[in-house]
């Protein structure tokens, strides 16, 4: 799938893949994609609330070897 910037957040545990997550896509441009790399297995839980509430769309989220890979779209203005 293709983004616009990768954020890698393996070996961070709850809250900081979202907090970092949350930095990232502010600074980013409406409709710009965001490839996230996480290890904390409660961020898949945490990475759907977090889309739900603030508006940025969760296109996929999927797991290999631990490693949890998300994609996030920024929400537009």
């Amino acid at each position: 799938m293709h983004f616009d910037r990768e954020l890698d957040v393996r070996g961070l545990n709850c809250p900081l893949p979202i907090l970092r997550t949350k930095k990232a896509l502010s600074e980013m441009a409406p409709g710009e994609v965001l490839h996230v790399l996480a290890t904390d297995p409660g961020s898949v839980r945490d990475f759907k609330a977090f889309a739900r509430q603030t508006g940025n769309e969760l296109l996929s989220s999927a797991e290999t070897n631990r490693v949890f890979e998300y994609f996030l779209k920024r929400r537009p203005a």
